[in-house]
């Protein structure tokens, strides 16, 4: 008898019931740059399709994304000026805190307003952290400043705080400062095994980062396994509500690996370098836009994602 696999791939609506992973829009996020001062976005250039929105541009993007079924928008601000300390991330009137009120006003109930809890768009050195007098990351004086950022977050209407600096103990400090102010409420989404990752390129564009050198010193070494594993497991113990996986598409791995062991919800990010490959390549006719779009965020999902930071978001969702 000659088995045969292939009757189940026989028409489309026989793939499609059959389809081991399936992906939906209410488990994609779309990241979103918000940058001080602007009236009109302003197209990235590393980035063909996402932009640095206005507040009246984002609107609109998240009255789509609403609209579209998409979960949730992720929030970075790309301020005007920045300092040693990133004194616009705790600023009730700096550009993240501002956009946060105003996204949270445009969504709604439809999506999950987060933010990015990072010193690197706010600071003029481009770090996560602030710096000792050697001129080296600082994390327990940074633990400080997250601290305020989360409640400064919080007390914007931020529903999710994503903390993505990578620094020792993020997680129960930021917990603590929130239980604290009386945001016990707020949950906290652990980027628990983010990488110093090449695939970071564009993004330093989206947010006009200043970083000189690198951040080798508190994120993972891209041949860490195990390490990440580690780190998903101590942001569980700290209070983690959910934990990231960072970049995406290059460690499908150590996202598997995540999932198998963590009892809270697992997302990756797809990172701007990969999305910048993606459109790249499609545009020099060499992959099929369309279908690497929906392939690459499947090929998460199929790791093990509960959800998918992406760029696609918005086109994915209306595509499904």
């Amino acid at each position: 008898m000659i088995i045969r696999p292939r009757r189940l791939r026989v028409t489309p609506a026989m793939r499609r019931l059959v389809a081991e992973t399936r992906v939906h829009p209410s488990q994609l996020i779309l990241p979103m740059f918000v940058r001080e001062g602007l009236t009109e976005p302003i197209p990235i250039s590393s980035m063909p399709g996402v932009v640095q929105h206005s507040l009246d541009s984002m609107r609109r993007a998240i009255s789509e994304a609403a609209e579209l079924g998409v979960g949730g928008v992720m929030l970075f601000g790309v301020p005007e000026h920045k300092d040693a300390v990133g004194s616009g991330a705790t600023d009730p009137n700096g550009i993240l805190n501002v956009a946060t009120r105003a996204a949270v006003a445009e969504a709604g109930d439809a999506l999950v307003v987060q933010t990015d809890l990072c010193l690197d768009e706010f600071t003029d050195h481009g770090h996560c952290g602030v710096l000792d007098a050697r001129g080296r990351v600082d994390n327990d004086a940074s633990l400080v400043r997250y601290r305020d950022m989360g409640v400064a977050q919080a007390e914007a209407g931020s529903q999710l705080l994503g903390l993505s600096g990578m620094m020792d103990g993020q997680v129960a400090a930021v917990r603590d400062a929130l239980d604290s102010a009386d945001f016990a409420q707020t949950p906290i989404l652990g980027y628990a095994a983010k990488y110093a990752s090449a695939f970071y390129g564009p993004f330093r564009e989206a947010v006009q980062s200043t970083l000189q050198g690198d951040r080798r010193s508190y994120q993972l070494d891209a041949g860490n396994r195990r390490e990440g594993a580690r780190e998903v497991l101590l942001d569980v113990e700290e209070g983690a509500d959910v934990v990231m996986v960072k970049p995406a598409m290059s460690y499908l791995d150590v996202l598997a690996d995540a999932a198998a062991i963590s009892p809270v919800p697992v997302w990756a990010y797809q990172v701007s370098g990969e999305y910048a490959m993606i459109e790249a390549a499609a545009a020099n006719g060499w992959i099929d836009r369309e279908r690497a779009v929906a392939e690459s965020v499947t090929s998460i999902v199929r790791a093990g994602a509960d959800a998918v930071l992406t760029y696609y978001a918005s086109e994915l969702a209306r595509n499904l």
